[in-house]
């Protein structure tokens, strides 16, 4: 739930005055969360050694609620699809691409409802595929060969309707304890400055990596950095590494909060930690 929480409250900040206020029949980017993920779990396609996950998702919305994401659908996507890769990943499973979330209206929509078809779709060829590796979620990866393009299919129709018997105080309550959402992170290694994905990175010499460095005293997969909801701070984490983790000079064993300006190092391979 508080991954749910930190997405509504980062949808809110863009929009205050529209998302900010409690709703008691409109579609809310929460619930579209909940159900989009629904429809990734309910889609999954099994390869040799992959499972994979749809990576296109069209979401349709009556015209009253589609008004209430004027200016800001490319935003409410964007988390939306940070969401999803997410989710993918928690749930270990497998994307040709980022998500891909598209808005659309159905004139035959009610205020409250909203439809939801999912597909897998795979990117353009690239050359990098060649090999046939497959990678893990997020990344550019080859699905099944059966899977070259899946059809929209049926469109599941939810409605809010349920909500409506919700006291104002509950709604209230669960806004006020949405949690701020991060700044955005940044690692500075070899000479380059590199963002640190919203679902967090992974840090090593292996090119699944999210942020891959070159020096041999870094293990394949040697760190984690992400956003620790329960404490509100980005963390460091050792994968297990060779040379270890240390930050501020003390080898770490486990999650360790980390803060703008901090010094870290992957066994000997200083990096810097940097937030906008």
């Amino acid at each position: 739930m508080s991954v749910l929480r930190n997405l509504e409250s980062r949808i809110a900040g863009l929009v205050e005055g529209t998302f900010g206020r409690v709703f008691k029949t409109e579609v809310r980017p929460v619930e579209l969360a909940r159900k989009l993920a629904k429809e990734m779990d309910e889609h999954r396609t099994v390869s040799v050694s992959r499972t994979y996950v749809p990576n296109e998702y069209v979401v349709w919305l009556s015209p009253k609620d589609r008004a209430r994401y004027d200016g800001v659908e490319h935003e409410v996507a964007a988390e939306l699809s940070a969401y999803l890769l997410e989710h993918a990943r928690r749930e270990r499973v497998s994307l040709v691409s980022t998500p891909v979330i598209e808005f659309r209206t159905d004139q035959q929509l009610q205020l409250g409802e909203f439809g939801i078809q999912a597909r897998l779709v795979r990117p353009a060829a690239d050359p990098a595929e060649a090999g046939g590796r497959a990678r893990p979620a997020g990344r550019t990866s080859a699905p099944p060969p059966a899977v070259e393009q899946g059809d929209h299919g049926h469109t599941m129709v939810y409605s809010t309707a349920a909500r409506v018997q919700e006291p104002l105080e509950q709604d209230r309550s669960d806004v006020a304890q949405l949690p701020v959402r991060p700044r955005r992170a940044f690692v500075v290694a070899e000479g380059k400055r590199m963002p640190v994905p919203s679902g967090g990175a992974v840090i090593g010499r292996s090119r699944d990596c999210e942020i891959v460095l070159a020096d041999a005293n870094v293990s394949r997969r040697h760190a984690q950095i992400r956003w620790s909801q329960s404490s509100g701070t980005w963390t460091v984490a050792d994968l297990g590494s060779t040379n270890g983790v240390r930050v501020a000079g003390r080898k770490i064993s486990g999650e360790t909060p980390i803060s703008g300006g901090d010094r870290v190092e992957l066994g000997t391979v200083p990096i810097g930690f940097e937030v906008d």
